[in-house]
């Protein structure tokens, strides 16, 4: 029996991405999942599949910052776009959301990459593409998952409360026509690949997501 993705997400998730999915869809990205898990590294491992949706409950979702695949080196991902555990090496992309984070904010970078803490507040930190193959970037584009994660988005577009959309980077930015909600809030900017010298550094994203949240009566959100 293939892996039952949807049994695996937490039910406030299930129940409101369950109209948005495509139940055959679902099915084939869960046998393509299980055969790779099977037979190759797969990052991140199994029980961290879905910690964006388990540390950060729809209900409380307002802010969403989404990546695009998962980190492919061993002891990286877990399950948060950009966030890497205490104690793993902070990787570039990560540090210019610190730089910027200071520059933005004067929020000084932590000594670590884990993002849980932002989790907590209701930032929904996801990749569009769920898993990769360990060593190869950008392996299980394709296989299913950008369906899944679009549901995710359209449900957080359902909610009457002001959601902030992060997109940074080409791939994210394609995604902002899921939002459709005039009371939501979509920010662009380039991606912080250092490979992307332009478009991220000085776009300010951290003020402007707290001002929007703050016009909806929100509080801001605890970046430190």
């Amino acid at each position: 029996m293939a892996l039952d993705l949807m049994q695996l997400l937490p039910p406030d998730w299930r129940d409101a991405m369950k109209p948005h999915l495509d139940v055959d869809t679902v099915a084939a990205l869960g046998e393509f999942v299980e055969r790779e898990y099977g037979s190759h590294p797969v990052y991140p491992l199994l029980p961290d599949l879905f910690t964006a949706f388990r540390l950060c409950p729809l209900e409380s979702a307002r802010v969403l910052i989404l990546g695009q695949d998962p980190y492919h080196k061993a002891g990286q991902a877990h399950g948060l776009s950009f966030s890497v555990r205490q104690g793993v090496a902070v990787p570039p992309s990560l540090r210019n959301v610190f730089k910027e984070l200071r520059d933005d904010l004067g929020v000084q970078p932590p000594p670590h990459g884990d993002l849980t803490g932002w989790a907590a507040q209701g930032v929904l930190l996801l990749n569009a593409v769920l898993t990769v193959r360990g060593g190869a970037p950008a392996s299980h584009a394709g296989r299913g998952w950008e369906h899944v994660t679009d549901a995710a988005i359209k449900a957080l577009d359902a909610k009457d409360s002001r959601v902030v959309f992060v997109l940074w980077g080409g791939y994210a930015r394609k995604k902002a026509g899921l939002v459709t909600g005039a009371h939501h809030v979509v920010l662009e900017a380039g991606h912080p690949s250092p490979m992307n010298p332009r478009g991220f550094l000085g776009s300010r994203p951290f003020s402007a997501i707290d001002k929007a949240l703050a016009e909806a009566g929100l509080p801001p959100v605890r970046w430190a």
